[in-house]
């Protein structure tokens, strides 16, 4: 440093001998990190539509995508990939390390379970590089990459571990990227809080992932899956004119529904008057614009609670009856077509009040008078600031039933 500075005798590198530092140590995190056996996946030879044929995870892919590309560009806060086994996520995160690296710039990929291997390694009185050392130069990366992040794998030691480097780059707010094949709920409660925060992170969803949920869901049966808006008759001529137009407002108050879901709908009304198809529209909707929804008739409910009590079921009881009380849309159709007993009551009443409680948009289609429904249920359901409860008069459009309700519908409250 020039003499009379106050720190003119601190010695520092000339240029030559700090760019063969940064060669160095640049060399160094790059065997770590085995980028180089992961040179070869780059945007270039990357699937726009990802791996999945299902429309929906294509869609996912998709915006996920275009998103990468704009980080890739410029990285600034968190994303965080989420997506099961072959969903693409490892090789969109490494095509950001490729290419930050091909511009000239820094990039640290390593996957959890690496660094980990890494860490522990360092305490070896023959490791050629400190702990700390490594620690500091993994938590200070001017862009990391991690890989695999999986909490349930890991020790109480590994835990800690990542919780110190996130919560360091999370308070740096350093540029990372972090792919697990978890959904966001199953992190620890406090970083599921950092991922989710909008002003540093962005979550985003690879593909639709198989779960204990999906075996519920009747939306892939062939029938239920055709039933669109598209395809319903709400202009059935056979009917009467106010009947026509009660079918019309059905129809209205449920795209409304799925165009913003919240509060809750429910429809009464003979078997095949339509509230089924109407209920499976917006389900069909949702689900094709990418967001969370279960559709579930109710005896198959029960019975699926029923089953995860079994010793060789896959999942506990507690925590399918979890994902269902907690499930952003939850369609629950034919309502009262279930054994009346004091359990199943107990199950769907747990259900109902949570819901309500937590203001959990909800889709319910009955065949029962609202006088015919529990009554610590059914006051739920006709509390006008949540609930919109909808007779719909057709008959049967099968031509089994001729006759129809004759129950006006209820308005939808202004508040």
């Amino acid at each position: 440093m020039p003499s009379g500075e106050s720190d003119y005798s601190r010695l520092v590198p000339c240029v030559c001998a700090k760019d063969d530092i940064n060669r160095r140590r640049a060399a160094r995190l790059q065997a770590i990190s085995n980028l180089g056996n992961l040179s070869k996946l780059t945007f270039g030879n990357l699937s726009p539509l990802g791996r999945s044929s299902d429309p929906v995870s294509q869609k996912l892919f998709q915006l996920a995508l275009d998103e990468i590309r704009k980080f890739a560009e410029n990285p600034q806060g968190w994303i965080v990939l989420a997506g099961p086994v072959g969903s693409g996520k490892t090789h969109l995160a490494c095509a950001v390390a490729n290419y930050r690296i091909s511009q000239g710039h820094s990039a640290f990929y390593i996957t959890a379970a690496e660094l980990l291997d890494h860490l522990r390694s360092a305490y070896s009185p023959s490791s050629e590089i400190e702990y700390d050392e490594l620690f500091e130069q993994i938590k200070n990366s001017p862009l990391l990459i991690l890989d695999n992040l999986n909490y349930s794998a890991t020790t109480v030691w590994s835990k800690g571990k990542l919780e110190q480097l996130l919560e360091h780059r999370f308070n740096g707010r350093l540029p990372t990227l972090i792919t697990t094949g978890m959904s966001v709920e199953e992190f620890a409660t406090d970083y599921a809080g950092h991922m989710n925060d909008p002003e540093l992170s962005k979550v985003l969803i690879l593909k639709k992932e198989s779960s204990s949920l999906q075996s519920l869901d009747s939306l892939d049966l062939e029938l239920l899956k055709n039933m669109k808006f598209s395809n319903f008759d709400s202009k059935r001529l056979s009917l009467h004119e106010d009947v026509r137009q009660n079918l019309a407002q059905a129809f209205v108050n449920a795209r409304e529904f799925a165009r913003a879901p919240q509060g809750w709908l429910i429809y009464q009304g003979v078997n095949g008057c339509g509230k089924t198809h109407l209920a499976a529209a917006i389900a069909n909707e949702l689900r094709e614009s990418g967001k969370e929804v279960l559709f579930i008739v109710v005896p198959d409910l029960l019975d699926h609670l029923r089953a995860s009590f079994a010793p060789d079921s896959r999942v506990s009881y507690d925590a399918l009856f979890e994902k269902i009380k907690k499930i952003p849309v939850l369609v629950l159709d034919d309502f009262g077509e279930h054994s009346a007993t004091s359990w199943a009551q107990e199950k769907l009443y747990q259900i109902i009040n949570y819901r309500y409680n937590a203001r959990l948009a909800t889709v319910i289609t009955t065949c029962l008078y609202l006088e015919e429904i529990e009554n610590r249920v059914s006051s739920r359901m006709v509390d006008p600031s949540i609930s919109l409860v909808f007779n719909i008069m057709a008959p049967d459009y099968r031509g089994d039933i001729k006759a129809s309700r004759t129950v006006k519908p209820r308005p939808r409250s202004k508040n």
